[in-house]
């Protein structure tokens, strides 16, 4: 698979609601980051559901290098793009 293109150096902070579903941009191309807008077609990239059962802020990843996707795990920081 390809690199997914980081599209932002930080996590995106979202007020979650409980029971909501959130399709998280995998591909980075994505114009409404960190959402899903259907730009990864005819990629090899496809979004991952996020389902809340808290309702409160999330950190979603914005680098596209985390290992616990669709959540930060500050991998921005370890590669150099914490800027």
């Amino acid at each position: 698979m390809s690199q997914a293109v980081g599209r932002h150096k930080k996590p995106f902070l979202v007020s979650v609601t409980k029971g909501q579903d959130y399709w998280w941009c995998a591909c980075g191309l994505s114009q409404s980051q960190s959402f899903c807008d259907q730009s990864h077609q005819g990629s090899e990239h496809a979004p991952i559901l996020f389902q809340e059962h808290e309702s409160g802020t999330v950190s979603f990843c914005g680098c596209k290098l985390t290992e616990c996707a669709p959540l930060c795990d500050c991998s921005h920081m370890l590669f150099g793009v914490n800027n």
